[in-house]
Order: structure tokens, then sequence, then C-alpha cells
């Protein structure tokens, strides 16, 4: 496949294109009992469907922003995928890791509707069955077609799911230019807070030049 550290968007497409139902690949929850806070992806893009980790795409902004915020205290990097030892990590620190929609695509916004919105009816599940404290959304536009509330703000939100605080919080992705680490890591840690998390030393939360 090249270099199997940066493979091109169209080498990924051939990857996906080899499997049994390229349409389903599996990246799998990070979710255990305890679990304070949920974050919630869109959906996998290529890369993070051809390692099985979330937000695995070098120059995604995730992983760097919870560490700027002390939720976790190490960097972490998926860009292979993530290890036993990383998954272990984040759900002893009270972070799990889910997505609204399995499909994986190129662009969140290939996504139609009625998938996110179905989404949020499988995420039902999930909060239901392990009970975290905040259900942490990455992704406002995702947020207001998922639950129905075409104007919601960015930051916490009025009516809870299966009795968790639910957050609305900015996309990562690089594609997204109103953020950078430092105002993502103020939005995530926020959430944090919310439920409960202690937060650890992680970088110095900056202002972007």
């Amino acid at each position: 496949m090249g270099d199997v550290s940066r493979p091109t968007p169209a080498e990924l497409r051939a990857v996906l294109d080899r499997l049994p139902d390229p349409t389903r690949l599996n990246v799998p929850d990070i979710v255990g009992d305890g679990m304070a806070m949920l974050i919630v992806g869109i959906n996998p893009g290529l890369w993070s469907a051809a390692v099985g980790a979330h937000f695995a795409r070098p120059g995604n902004r995730f992983w760097p922003a919870l560490h700027e915020a002390g939720i976790v205290d190490r960097p972490v990097d998926p860009s292979e995928g993530l290890s036993e030892d990383d998954r272990d990590y984040l759900v002893g620190r009270g972070v799990g890791l889910t997505n609204l929609v399995d499909r994986p695509t190129v662009k969140a916004d290939e996504l139609d509707d009625a998938e996110v919105r179905e989404g949020v009816v499988r995420l039902r599940g999930i909060v239901e069955r392990y009970r975290p404290r905040v259900v942490a959304i990455a992704g406002i536009g995702a947020y207001r077609v998922g639950f129905a509330r075409p104007r919601a703000r960015p930051g916490e939100q009025p009516e809870p799911l299966a009795g968790a605080r639910v957050w609305a919080l900015p996309n990562p992705s690089g594609l997204n230019a109103h953020e950078n680490i430092a105002s993502l890591a103020r939005a995530y840690g926020a959430a944090a807070d919310a439920a409960g998390i202690i937060r650890v030393p992680g970088g110095a939360i900056r202002e972007a030049g």
C-alpha cells in the first residue's frame, strides 16, 4: 500500500474495496463500567476505518486537544491503531469513545440525516448500559441533525440523554478552521469537568498565534 504510515485516500479506498462489506467497517467502541464521559464522533474517516481507531488520521486535533486539556496525561498516537494499553488507560480515566454512524466516509457530510438519527437510537442504548455522566457529541452539526435541534448552540444542551448531561462540542477535524487545539481543549475540558473527571497535567493551554 506504499507508505503505510500515510496512505492516500485512493489507497484507503482500495483497502475498503477489498473487504467483504466496506460500508460497515468496525471501529470498536471504547467503553467500560465507571465511564464518566462518553465522547461521540460522527463517523469514521477512511484512515480511522483502515486502522480501527477513533480520530486516527494524522492532523486530527482530537488527541492533542485531550492532552492539552489534561483529560489524558500522555500523548496518544492512534495513526496505526490504538494499543490495548491505550484502551485500558482511557477506560481507567473514565473516558469512552463511540461514533454515531459506523459507515466510513471521506467527509462526514457524505452521511444522510436518517443515518445520523438512527445513530442516536444506538447511542441511547450505550448510555443506558454504561450510565456516563456526560455524553459529548464531537460536532454541533451532527447534534442538531441527530437530536432534531436545528438551532442548538455549542456547549451543554438543555435535554439529557437517558439521564446523562449532553454537550455539543466542536468537531476536532482539521477541516474545522474555526477551532485550534487550545480552543478545543477548553471546550472538551469543560465537558470533562462536568463529568467529574479529575484533569491531570497535560500541556499548558496556548492561544494560537
